[in-house]
This record gives structure tokens, sequence and C-alpha cells, in this order.
């Protein structure tokens, strides 16, 4: 499975932890879904229309974890109509547009026809560092 920060957010990492740069951690972020998959400079192909938008998502880390994960279910809207197969997710700072932060593919495609309901479970979106 492919993932990784984006080279937004490795940028800022290094920057502020090498050079003191400054780097103010996003207030709300945002999960898009994908179907074909983006590289840590963007791209792929996000979901547009048909009653799609990003969600929000709130994350947590426990102790000295590497792990981040989403502390509450994700939901996104109905479809109204298909959006195809989702085959990743990405991270972002803002709604629309904004600062792409992670991305990764899914561990199984899905396939979102007219009417059905993405949901990703609490505990089940995690970000890890090696």
């Amino acid at each position: 499975m492919a993932g990784s920060f984006s080279d937004y957010l490795e940028d800022k990492v290094l920057k502020h932890v090498f050079t003191n740069t400054s780097y103010t951690s996003p207030t709300t972020l945002y999960v898009a879904l994908y179907t074909a998959a983006p590289t840590d400079a963007g791209g792929g192909t996000e979901i547009s229309g048909s009653g799609y938008a990003r969600k929000s998502v709130a994350f947590t880390v426990s102790g000295t974890s590497t792990l981040a994960t989403n502390s509450a279910a994700v939901e996104f809207d109905a479809a109204s109509a298909a959006w195809g197969t989702v085959v990743a997710i990405g991270i972002f700072d803002a709604l629309t547009s904004g600062n792409f932060i992670a991305w990764s593919d899914l561990t199984t495609s899905k396939i979102i026809g007219t009417g059905d309901i993405l949901r990703i479970p609490a505990g089940d979106l995690d970000i890890t560092l090696s």
C-alpha cells in the first residue's frame, strides 16, 4: 500500500525542525476521495460533483505513539450519481482547494454508486511515521 506525507508537508516539517522556520498546523483537516491516486506532489483525480464534498476529520495521537488515528467516524453524503471506484484518500487543510497534506491508497477499493454512502469508522484512518 502506497501513501505518504505530501511534498508540501515534508518541506514544512523539515524547515520547522532544522531551520527554525515557523509552521502553524491546520485548525481543521479534511478527507478527500480519489478515483486515481495522487502522489506526494499531488495530482490524482479527486471526485467532484454528484453530492461529493470533502469531510472534516479529527485525529488523536496517544503518548509517544507514531500513529495518528481518526477519533470519530467520517461519513460522506449519499452520492447523487455514481462516483466511480474510490482507490485513495487525501488529507487537506481546506474544504476546497487548500494545501495537500498526506495521501494513501485504500487497502480495498470501493465502488460508489448512486445513493451509496462511504463511511470511515473511528480508528480506521491511520497515519504513521516510521
